[in-house]
């Protein structure tokens, strides 16, 4: 039985259709794997970026703590002597009498 010239056409267009899309879909991926990939590259050098950034953060830190705990020391010490110093005063006069 021969085959139906018109059915042949139909089925090449068809074939061709479909293969026109797929190559196009596949287009498609590929771009979007590359733009992923793009992304994953950004996103890993934000990551070092914000790393970097973190450690200067870190560091800023330890050392506004250091000139912290050396100015409580200094507020300490001040304390104590306006403590001694009020202490000498109890008692006293304080008109000088």
């Amino acid at each position: 039985m021969p085959e139906d010239p018109i059915a042949q056409r139909e089925l090449a267009a068809l074939t061709r259709r479909y293969e026109n899309n797929l190559q196009i879909i596949r287009g498609d991926i590929a771009a979007v794997d590359n733009r992923l990939g793009d992304l994953e590259n950004a996103t890993a050098e934000n990551f070092d970026k914000v790393r970097e950034e973190l450690g200067t953060v870190k560091g800023a830190v330890e050392g506004l703590g250091g000139k912290l705990g050396s100015f409580i020391d200094e507020q300490r010490a001040a304390n104590a002597t306006l403590i001694e110093l009020l202490s000498r005063q109890v008692g006293q006069d304080p008109n000088g009498d």
